[in-house]
């Protein structure tokens, strides 16, 4: 595993997500800390795994790092920028340098496209090339993530589960992005090919030096593709340090807790 010595792409200072939850009475209502004073930094050429339990703020602290949720309170530093109000040029400049990679890839592309149009779709918004060298570039893409070029001719429905997760991989990686979020990549795929994606996003990470944000409930599966693993709980992050570290030596009890609940879904 490699880890980074660059400066933090993306860096979050005290990040809050608080929601108005539905119970409650109107003057005192329910107040849901979905992220709650979160301290985070990703930089290209290291993988950070968050993990935690269903429900722990890990997917909304994901839609954060893409920009999809406004936080609450706290910062957003985008190269050192601040970036929760982004003008016209920073927005497209943050959409092309962070990608993410969802969870279902069956809901996450489009059915009624083919697979080329999918992956040409990106460079087509951000006015990337022409005719001629997007189609080139669909071909490196698909060779990239181990598809062979026949592939985009077809639908989505038309190739695996694991195929299309590695066409959803294949458009995050269009822009030639320095991050990747990758939320829960692999739960929706059967064992068998588990591991096959999780080395391909390793492989892809050490050949691109991307930054990878990588995000599951599976401590297992977090630390085989991690260099830093953080554990979150109720909307904090509880533990950070290196993978080997949090995994051979926890020192929160939520941690062994979950470590002790995990069994390996990569390794018999």
């Amino acid at each position: 595993m490699s880890t980074s010595t660059g400066k933090p792409v993306i860096e979050l200072k005290n990040v809050k997500v608080h929601h108005r939850a539905r119970t409650g009475g109107l003057f005192r209502p329910n107040i849901v800390k979905a992220v709650n004073g979160v301290d985070f930094t990703i930089s290209r050429g290291e993988t950070v795994g968050i993990v935690g339990e269903s429900g722990c703020g890990k997917s909304t602290l994901a839609s954060v790092l893409v920009g999809l949720q406004a936080p609450t309170s706290g910062e957003v530093l985008f190269h050192g920028k601040p970036a929760i109000k982004r003008n016209a040029a920073l927005r497209r400049e943050f959409g092309r340098a962070v990608s993410v990679v969802f969870q279902d890839p069956s809901t996450a592309l489009n059915p009624r496209m083919t697979i080329q149009d999918i992956l040409t779709d990106p460079l087509q918004i951000h006015g990337i090339g022409t005719a001629a060298t997007r189609a080139a570039k669909v071909k490196d893409l698909l060779a990239l993530v181990g598809l062979p070029y026949s592939a985009a001719e077809v639908t989505p429905s038309q190739v695996s589960g694991g195929q299309r997760q590695r066409v959803a991989i294949a458009r995050a990686l269009a822009l030639d992005p320095d991050i990747i979020v990758a939320d829960e990549p692999t739960s929706a795929l059967d064992v068998s090919v588990r591991a096959q994606v999780l080395n391909l996003l390793s492989d892809l990470k050490t050949q691109l030096n991307l930054g990878m944000v990588f995000i599951s409930h599976d401590i297992q599966t977090v630390r085989y593709v991690s260099d830093r693993i953080c554990v979150m709980y109720f909307g904090e992050i509880v533990e950070e340090g290196p993978a080997g570290q949090v995994f051979d030596n926890p020192s929160n009890d939520y941690t062994k807790k979950l470590l002790g609940a995990a069994p390996s879904l990569l390794h018999p």
